[in-house]
């Protein structure tokens, strides 16, 4: 996932209220209000850009005017120093989600003031039924992404997307239309003139690599006994816009046929869910028309996958009525009217839910019943939001429904299909409770041959963890996998260094054991990310990290900065290790005597020697026997230690002449012409 960018170290001097809604974490004495970023332009996929540079901080939060004496900035939290002899400590409001409208945000809960906590929790306690739906029959799904295919190499999914800008960048041609494209070496050409058609196949593309990922995801889900998928309403980015949208069957008919065939072979159920701003009861005419081409989008994205009967029917558009606009009434009538307008593939098509905002499930039964739509029961939005002279909160009350509901579905002969999932445990208020907590831990009171679609924040791992709690078909298909630890993916193949030839290869008679590669072979490509022989898919609740390789961890020691730890030593290269040559081109070196040798030849063994102890020992058996004026006698046989030394290397960097110059021949006279020779042969 991109990591979010922080805004510039800034915060604005106006007052702040007292009456905001407030999260207060403590460290010692000091409160830790960390800064939000406004920054929807996150987007997932190897395209994704970066942080959008013109973010704008905010802070909100409330600060007590009796504690104003320090504030100290910092990049990532804003630290509030208070007295606590004369205030309380400082609330301040955590950080607003990325996507508010998503329940699934990655957000932290917020708190709030403490009579609406109060209110919260006053709130009689939910009447639930004791009834499980087993033994389940029926398919248990998840919504558009599978967090083990997603982490693993090579990624693995379909809501790969773009902003609009991207799409006019790249109606430019690269630098090389040889190469591949690059951010540094092989750039697009902007200065070369745009073409529309170029844009318009960069977008495709990501949308053939989303629907590609559907086969693998489908045969993923089915070695689990997952049968039930929500496909992404994300796949073919900006299809539905009004200036760059694009039809889907001149290009990916085939792609999605070919998704369509594996699902009927494997008898696994496709849905899709138009986003929040698909509102059909909108008082805004351009929102109506941007819903219906949405809605069309959507309904040309199923009819390609060419479904057999049955998994054509069942391949419903869920969608949420949306807002009241003041006036429920007004809306249904503008609902009713704008239904009317839709293609017959769309009104086959089109379900609705209830939510956990506005519309209860006592609003939209009617409704349904009226236009023959199916109604979704969605438990989590019901328990949220339900009319309470019909229904106490829970489970219990909203069962004396469920046949009008199911009535609903098999009118149209659809399988029905609900909704599933369960607030955070620490979760009180309402606003709290709409986020949907990362797995749940019971099955509603529903019948056990329809579909259960499980809305919860960790996706395939909330349906695993439900078919081990009851022992649902496939629960022991799956077990735990290696914390950061792969055992079904291939190892990219290594890269010689840049710069270092291979040196050839000597013919030998006997196969060198060492050379002898002890890598595995390569995994076919459709077992790739299918979790092992062993089925290693799940991970425990919390430790999805364990997903990914571990993170390299520097331990800061004690007087030591970590900035310095984080650096690599610089490597000398050869050419500096080795130093340049000491005589320079195009001067004639000098003859050298007896004397000058043995001065050359000393320098030489210095060079290959770090200490002065080494030095010794390389030159100590040079003179080994002989007198300290050393006799001029004739030359004795080279001893064994003589004739095992080694050849001198190359002369050494010439040095500075401000360096100390250090003579190493001996002091009472030149050596004679046999030590000459020794030293020449060492």
């Amino acid at each position: 996932m991109a990591k979010r960018k922080r805004a510039p170290d800034a915060i604005p001097d106006a007052p702040i209220s007292l009456n905001k809604r407030v999260k207060v974490r403590k460290k010692d004495s000091v409160c830790i209000a960390p800064i939000p970023v406004t920054n929807g332009d996150l987007l997932d996929g190897t395209i994704a850009p970066s942080a959008n540079k013109d973010d704008k901080l905010q802070l909100n939060g409330a600060i007590s005017t009796s504690t104003t004496e320090a504030r100290k900035l910092g990049k990532s939290a804003v630290k509030l120093k208070s007295d606590s002899s004369k205030t309380t400590p400082i609330p301040a409001q955590a950080p607003e989600p990325e996507n508010p409208g998503d329940p699934d945000g990655d957000s932290s809960l917020e708190s709030h003031n403490i009579e609406e906590v109060v209110g919260a929790a006053s709130r009689p306690p939910p009447v639930n039924s004791g009834d499980l739906p087993l033994p389940w029959k029926g398919r248990l799904g998840y919504a558009c992404l599978n967090t083990y295919l997603r982490s693993s190499t090579p990624t693995v999914f379909s809501s790969r997307t773009c902003r609009i800008a991207s799409i006019l960048e790249n109606r430019h041609p690269l630098q090389d239309a040889s190469k591949p494209a690059h951010p540094t070496k092989n750039k697009l050409d902007k200065d070369q003139p745009a073409d529309i058609a170029r844009g318009q196949a960069f977008v495709e593309g990501l949308g053939l690599a989303n629907a590609k990922d559907i086969v693998k995801m489908l045969k993923w889900n089915d070695k689990y006994g997952i049968k039930f998928f929500r496909l992404s309403s994300e796949m073919f980015p900006f299809a539905s816009h009004e200036n760059y949208g694009y039809s889907l069957k001149p290009f990916a008919s085939a792609v999605l046929a070919k998704a369509g065939r594996v699902a009927a072979a494997l008898g696994h159920r496709l849905t899709t869910h138009p986003g929040q701003f698909t509102q059909l009861g909108s008082p805004r005419p351009e929102v109506i028309k941007a819903s219906i081409r949405d809605l069309e989008y959507h309904s040309e994205l199923l009819q390609l996958l060419k479904l057999p009967d049955q998994l054509n029917r069942d391949a419903v558009m869920i969608l949420h009525i949306g807002g009241v606009f003041g006036d429920k009434a007004a809306t249904l009538d503008r609902f009713r009217a704008n239904f009317a307008k839709l293609s017959a593939d769309i009104k086959n098509r089109l379900v609705l839910e209830n939510d956990d905002v506005s519309w209860t499930v006592h609003d939209l039964l009617p409704l349904c019943k009226e236009l023959n739509i199916p109604l979704v029961l969605d438990w989590h939005h019901h328990n949220i939001l339900f009319d309470p002279k019909f229904v106490r909160e829970g489970t219990l009350d909203i069962m004396k429904y469920l046949g009008e509901i199911r009535q609903t579905w098999l009118r149209k002969g659809i399988t029905q299909k609900m909704h599933y999932s369960e607030p955070c445990p620490q979760a009180i208020t309402g606003r709290d409770r709409r986020k949907h907590s990362p797995r749940v831990s019971t099955l509603p009171p529903c019948a056990n041959d329809m579909d259960l679609m499980i809305e919860a924040k960790d996706k395939e791992q909330a349906v695993f963890e439900l078919m081990r709690t009851f022992k649902l078909p496939g629960w022991d298909t799956f077990s735990n996998i290696v914390p950061y630890t792969r055992n079904d993916e291939n190892k990219p193949e290594k890269k010689p260094p840049i710069g270092k030839a291979k040196s050839p290869k000597k013919t030998k008679s006997l196969t060198d054991l060492d050379e002898v590669s002890s890598d595995p072979p390569p995994l076919p490509e459709e077992e790739v990310g299918m979790g092992g022989p062993e089925g290693r898919v799940y991970w425990p609740p919390g430790m999805e990290e364990w997903l990914r390789p571990r993170k390299r961890v520097i331990v800061k020691k004690d007087g030591e900065d970590v900035a310095k730890l984080l650096k690599s030593p610089a490597k000398k290269s050869a050419k500096a290790q080795a130093g340049k040559s000491p005589i320079k081109k195009g001067i004639k070196a000098p003859k050298l005597g007896p004397a000058d040798i043995v001065k050359k030849s000393a320098r030489t063994v210095r060079a290959s020697v770090t200490s002065d102890s080494e030095l010794a020992d390389v030159i100590s058996p040079l003179f080994a026997g002989e007198s300290d004026a050393l006799s001029t006698s004739p030359d004795p046989a080279p001893s064994e230690k003589t004739k095992a030394l080694p050849k001198a290397p190359p002369p050494a960097t010439r040095k500075s002449g401000r360096a100390k110059k250090v003579d190493y021949t001996v002091a009472d006279g030149d050596a004679d012409d046999s030590l000459s020779e020794r030293i020449r042969s060492t």
